[in-house]
């Protein structure tokens, strides 16, 4: 069976969406959405209205951002995030977000054409908080491949650290899924996949 690679990552606002101290996080609202919809390997993302600007309306809480979507493979999504122009609001996420203690992305491998609830993403991210990385709830950093078609790993499978300078692995963690990569932010982050 083919498979998608559904992400969910939640931030807790600073402020208002409509104040003074969110304006250039609102403003990149649309062209980074944008960027998002045309990029290769995207498949679909939760929208919160016609309005690029839109945020999702939810019952979890009312300063909590919420950016859901399923991407073709990891390797789409790490383009997406890392290299383009959303890093650099990625770089910029302290001026906007609250410091979160425990996960605030999860991914996790969904059939091709199913379209993911949010309380299935909210579940996962849940799972992830609660047992930390396993094949059904899973980060950038401690990554699973998707399962072949006798419900298995591929080859490649198991949880993936992201390695010490000088070549230790450290202990798998996922506290920090979306961490800016040293390649791309000059610091230690999440590994980057494989070609």
């Amino acid at each position: 069976m083919t498979m998608h690679l559904a992400e969910l990552n939640i931030a807790h606002l600073r402020a208002p969406t409509d104040s003074p101290e969110l304006a250039d996080f609102m403003a990149g609202l649309e062209p980074v959405n944008a960027l998002a919809d045309g990029a290769p390997g995207f498949v679909w993302r939760l929208k919160g209205g016609d309005d690029p600007r839109d945020t999702v309306q939810h019952r979890y809480g009312d300063h909590l951002l919420i950016n859901f979507s399923v991407w073709e493979s990891r390797e789409t999504l790490w383009d997406f995030v890392y290299r383009t122009v959303h890093l650099e609001f990625l770089r910029r996420r302290r001026e906007w977000f609250l410091r979160m203690a425990e996960p605030y992305a999860v991914m996790w491998w969904i059939p091709v054409g199913h379209v993911p609830t949010l309380e299935e993403g909210m579940d996962r991210l849940a799972l992830l908080r609660a047992h930390g990385p396993t094949r059904a709830a899973f980060t950038f950093r401690d990554f699973h491949e998707a399962p072949g078609p006798d419900g298995e790993p591929e080859p490649a499978a198991g949880p993936r650290s992201a390695p010490e300078p000088g070549g230790n692995r450290r202990e798998a963690r996922g506290d920090a899924p979306y961490d800016v990569p040293e390649r791309a932010a000059g610091r230690r982050g999440a590994p980057e996949p494989a070609r």
